[in-house]
């Protein structure tokens, strides 16, 4: 008697077991499901959203396929300049004729103005000025020529591994070329550092010319101006052979997201759809 009820017992016992086991099963499945999170569509000929803390990539549509990067390309004259010249950025800078005769758009700098280079720099930032790119790659290593090779340096420095960077501003040059996966690796390794992070989140600027009267100056940088929730970066692009381009990064609650779209025509759209995405990836509101 007392053989068989602590075999009935057992034999429940396992029951019991069993059935829990795969209600587990079950229910891991459906918290799989319902943790699945569909990715936004994007009409972007080249997208990664990148979870900047980890260099995660989250989201990849030719990520490596060359592109134009069109003014994006200042976000690299910006991590170059603070790398190669960070101590000495209050020096006043020298302006050539050559810069001020680039093409549109521009800061406005003239041939004897009296501007630091860190105003030059924060002013190429938000006005996406082809002028002070030019000023900040002759004050920084000497010409365009040199500082195109620096920046290639301090991309592949910060991770790029297939982009080559001729010039400071972006405009088409045959063999100036850059990468989503790249752009979003150097925009990753430039918020790490605080004084690249002032000189990218800026709506407003006022130029403080030492001979002349400040300038007030607006970003070009309608993510920016939108005041997505925990805005903070980065930079535009628009050429007619790199198409619509765009990086935008967000900070919530100590975590930042930043997504490249190169060539996108809604990038000002999916730039909200992809950091909303990353953010809920990461279980943050």
């Amino acid at each position: 008697m007392i053989s068989l009820t602590a075999n009935l017992f057992t034999m429940w016992k396992r029951i019991i077991f069993m059935i829990a086991f795969i209600g587990a099963i079950l229910l891991g499945s459906s918290i799989s499901y319902a943790a699945y999170i569909a990715p936004p569509s994007t009409v972007g000929e080249a997208v990664v959203l990148i979870d900047a803390d980890t260099k995660e990539i989250l989201f990849a549509k030719n990520p490596d396929k060359w592109m134009h990067p069109a003014s994006t390309t200042k976000m690299v004259t910006l991590l170059t300049a603070l790398e190669l010249k960070g101590t000495q950025l209050d020096e006043l800078a020298t302006i050539s004729s050559y810069a001020t005769s680039m093409e549109e758009s521009n800061l406005g700098v003239r041939v004897g103005d009296q501007i630091t280079l860190e105003a030059v720099l924060e002013g190429m930032m938000v006005a996406s000025g082809n002028d002070a790119a030019v000023v900040v790659a002759e004050n920084v290593s000497g010409s365009v020529e040199k500082f195109g090779k620096d920046m290639t340096r301090i991309a592949a420095k910060a991770g790029a591994k297939n982009s080559v960077f001729l010039n400071p501003h972006g405009l088409t040059q045959m063999g100036h070329h850059s990468t989503a996966r790249d752009l979003a690796m150097i925009a990753a390794y430039g918020m790490k550092y605080q004084m690249f992070r002032d000189k990218v989140a800026n709506d407003y600027y006022k130029v403080p010319y030492q001979n002349r009267a400040p300038v007030t100056i607006r970003t070009t940088n309608h993510f920016i101006r939108n005041k997505y929730p925990g805005a903070n970066g980065l930079k535009t692009g628009f050429t007619n052979a790199a198409g619509e381009c765009l990086i935008a990064s967000a900070t919530r609650n100590g975590h930042t997201m930043i997504v490249v779209m190169l060539n996108d025509d809604n990038r000002w759209e999916e730039a909200v759809q992809f950091l909303d995405y990353g953010f809920k990836l990461r279980g943050v509101i």
